[in-house]
This record gives C-alpha cells, sequence and structure tokens, in this order.
C-alpha cells in the first residue's frame, strides 16, 4: 500500500511528540499489512499520551493514517483494559488508572533503578544533602528514590511516599510545567490545605508562582511543607521539553539555607540529564551553525 506523501492540517498543528508518533506511524505504513496489532495498539497509546487533551476519533485518524474502524476497535481495547478512560459526552479518550500506575511502577521498578540510584548517590556524595527523584500523580509528588545524606538530622521517606505537590519544590516544578488549563484545574479541584505559615493555599497565587518556577528552571521550598525544612528541584526533560520527573534536594534549614539549596542547581541539573539519559527520552538535537 503507497503511503501518501503529504501533511495534513491536524499533522501541521501537532506538538514534536506528535509528530515522533507520526513518523513511527509512517515507518509502520510502509511495511503494510505486516503490521501487528500490538504496533497499531502502541501507535495509538502514544499518540494519546503524547496530547495535553483528551483526543477523539477523528483526530487520531487524521494524525496517525490508520483506518477509523481500526482506531475505534483499539480504542475501545485499550479504555476496556483501563490504560485510557472514555469521556462518554464528548466521545474523547485520555490516560487511563492502570497506564498510570503502571508508568509509576516502571519508574520506580528495581529494574532499572540501580544506574537511577547510582546518580542519587553520586549527588549526595557531592552535594552532603539528601537528594530524590519523583513524578506527578495528580496534586500528589510521589517518590520513586531518595537516597539519604549521613547527617544524623535529615527527613525519613521512604520511596512510594507522597507528599502534596503544590507546598513542595519537586511537585512545584512539574506542576509549572503542566498544560495551563490542567494546572489551574488541578489547583481548583480541592482546598489546598496550608501546611506552615508559608504554604500558599491561594490558586491564583500559586499559578504566578508557577509560571515563575517554568521561566527560571527551578522551584524552591522555603519551608512551605514542614517547618524548618528547605528543598530545591529541577524537571528531568525529554527532547522537547517536557518534564517526565523532577529530581530535589532538600535538608533542614539550620544546615540547608535557600541560598546554599539554589547553590547546588547546577549539579542538579547536570544529574538530571543523566537521569535523562537513563530514561532514554534523551536530549534535544543540538542546532548546528548557531542556528
Amino acid at each position: 500500500m503507497a503511503v501518501r506523501n503529504t501533511t495534513t492540517s491536524a499533522a501541521r498543528k501537532s506538538s514534536p511528540a506528535s509528530k515522533a508518533v507520526q513518523r513511527k506511524t509512517l515507518e509502520l505504513a510502509a511495511e503494510g499489512d505486516r503490521r501487528s496489532a500490538l504496533d497499531k495498539a502502541l501507535i495509538v497509546l502514544e499518540a494519546v499520551v503524547a496530547r495535553p487533551r483528551p483526543v477523539g476519533l477523528p483526530d487520531l485518524s487524521a494524525e496517525l493514517r490508520l483506518p477509523r474502524q481500526t482506531i475505534h476497535r483499539i480504542l475501545q481495547q485499550l479504555a476496556e483494559n483501563g490504560l485510557l478512560v472514555r469521556d462518554p459526552s464528548r466521545d474523547r479518550y485520555a490516560i487511563g488508572p492502570r497506564l498510570s500506575h503502571l508508568a509509576l511502577s516502571a519508574l520506580s521498578s528495581a529494574n532499572q533503578g540501580a544506574p537511577v540510584r547510582a546518580i542519587l548517590t553520586d549527588l549526595v556524595g557531592d552535594i552532603g544533602e539528601t537528594c530524590n527523584v519523583g513524578v506527578l500523580d495528580g496534586l500528589d509528588f510521589v517518590y520513586l528514590d531518595r537516597v539519604e545524606c549521613s547527617w544524623s538530622l535529615r527527613v525519613h521517606l521512604m520511596p512510594g511516599s507522597r507528599v502534596p505537590a503544590y507546598c513542595t519544590s519537586g511537585g512545584k516544578v512539574l506542576l509549572a510545567h503542566l498544560d495551563p488549563a490542567l494546572r489551574a484545574g488541578l489547583l481548583r479541584s480541592r482546598t489546598l490545605e496550608a501546611y506552615t505559615g508559608a504554604t500558599m493555599v491561594s490558586p491564583d497565587v500559586l499559578e504566578a508562582e508557577l509560571d515563575q518556577v517554568r521561566a527560571r528552571g527551578f522551584a524552591m521550598n522555603d519551608e512551605e511543607f514542614t517547618v524548618g525544612i528547605v528543598g530545591a528541584a529541577v524537571p528531568i526533560l525529554d527532547g522537547q521539553g517536557r518534564a517526565y520527573g523532577a529530581l530535589a534536594v532538600h535538608g533542614p534549614s539550620p544546615r540547608l539555607s535557600i541560598s546554599r539549596a539554589r547553590s547546588y542547581l547546577p549539579q542538579l541539573k547536570a544529574a538530571a540529564e543523566k537521569l535523562a539519559s537513563v530514561w532514554n527520552i534523551g536530549a534535544a538535537p543540538e542546532k548546528k551553525d548557531g542556528r
């Protein structure tokens, strides 16, 4: 089957992540009928994950150049298995609970955790304070891995622990990278608890803070979740600038001041790049000739 060498309007408007999905689709289309059901299901799943909002059948069909009947069948199967969820009022699909759980489990699995722990261990040895890697799950920041410092005065939290995202450095840096509409909905989905006198509980104030976090590329936590605990975090970015996780450092304020935590940002960013490499999400291609 010949593949048309044309670009649809949907493709022209698609994100860098969607373009990567399209390239994979074209490669599979060149194989004709040799494409397996698993190939097609993965392409559809990747296309939904790449979208910042729920997506419908017409848009997926235009983007992926697969028959509508095929995509419809795959969407139904993925939804039946909890990998996607369907909004019946708009007939659109979004990431399902089973896929979210699978993603969290995969990132924290011991099958691939050794390189992550090695990077964290080196970082803690360099700066002397506890460091952690985590991801966003709703309004929670979930610790995937942590390496404690050698000081006797430190915070003890285990991998899998959840803390509020809006008042921790790792959580804030990930909230800052969300789609603005999604972020606004999350911050207004429940009453935000004030854990300390420094906790920001106004969604408007938080959104202004998160805009600044996104612009400067890091987040600080000045005793916003726990009195006496300060932290800093940077995002773990893919080649298109999407945040897959966060790398953070925190410690007691008598030992780790805000200025001292900020001074560790270069080490945090370097370690975050290594983690992106371990997760195989890579860095953006370098521009040639200064362009």
